[in-house]
């Protein structure tokens, strides 16, 4: 099966040799995802508001893949204090609401800046009928 890799244009995807996503067939896995635009942090501080950017990054790179969000099926989010995941949870919540992938969200110890509060991965799987990729 053909592999097409999306890429974001982030420095650390060659530094650490890592695709945003990656599409094999009708999977697209994309990787863990954080608040970061460039060089500052989205959100710094809110993790509602680094929850909503970083899915609204992972729609970018679905669509790229020729995917949607309504084709996710599991997230997992990642965050650095469980206690705020009301407000992680909240946002999710808005953007799959009637999609509902299946989800899990762990504590971690850090992530690889101290001013990200939440990463998340996505897997999405394409339906037969869903557009190849152009």
């Amino acid at each position: 099966m053909e592999r097409t890799r999306i890429s974001s244009g982030a420095v650390w995807e060659d530094m650490v040799g890592y695709s945003r996503a990656v599409r094999v067939g009708n999977i697209v896995e994309v990787a863990g995802t954080t608040a970061t635009d460039g060089e500052s942090i989205v959100g710094k501080g809110s993790p509602y508001e680094q929850t909503k950017y970083i899915l609204e990054k992972i729609g970018q790179a679905l669509e790229q893949a020729g995917a949607s969000i309504n084709d996710v099926v599991r997230t997992r989010i990642y965050v650095t204090h469980i206690e705020h995941w009301q407000e992680i949870g909240r946002a999710h919540q808005e953007v799959f609401k009637g999609i509902r992938p299946a989800c899990s969200m762990v504590q971690v110890a850090a992530l690889i800046n101290p001013d990200h509060l939440v990463e998340i991965e996505a897997t999405a799987i394409l339906s037969p009928a869903s557009a190849p990729l152009a």
